[in-house]
């Protein structure tokens, strides 16, 4: 099931017993509908939640995790004071960039997921960027 951002918030809107889990459900398949990774391309894929965010490179033909990290990784939680920060996310994209540089992965296809683009999420980008990824 695909929808238009217009009949998503309309069903939030009109039909109050849609649950934020269901909406954010809706929410993520009609963008994944238009994000698919490839082996030339691969998908990072965030996910965030209040004390970290994840990310996973994902190679979709295949359905295989290329490359994964987190703010719980040793690297990042010893430079920085907690997980929920903007500066821990910028660390985490360019730890995710050196370690898809390794294996030979430098375009990439960006999956926000439900995010905005905006905050940890971008500044994920910004740090995946500086390591030397391309989207």
């Amino acid at each position: 099931m695909k929808f238009s951002k217009r009949v998503l918030l309309r069903l939030k809107n009109k039909n109050k017993k849609l649950k934020p889990d269901k909406y954010k459900k809706l929410k993520r398949e009609s963008v994944r509908g238009l994000i698919k990774g490839t082996v030339e391309r691969p998908r990072l894929s965030v996910f965030r939640s209040n004390e970290h965010i994840y990310a996973q490179i994902i190679d979709d033909t295949t359905s295989k995790t290329l490359v994964s990290c987190s703010t719980l990784d040793r690297d990042i939680k010893l430079n920085s004071e907690n997980g929920r920060t903007c500066t821990a996310s910028r660390l985490m994209g360019q730890k995710l960039a050196e370690l898809s540089i390794k294996k030979n992965i430098t375009k990439i296809v960006f999956d926000r997921g439900p995010y905005l683009y905006h905050g940890r999420i971008k500044a994920l980008a910004d740090g995946a960027r500086a390591g030397g990824l391309q989207f």
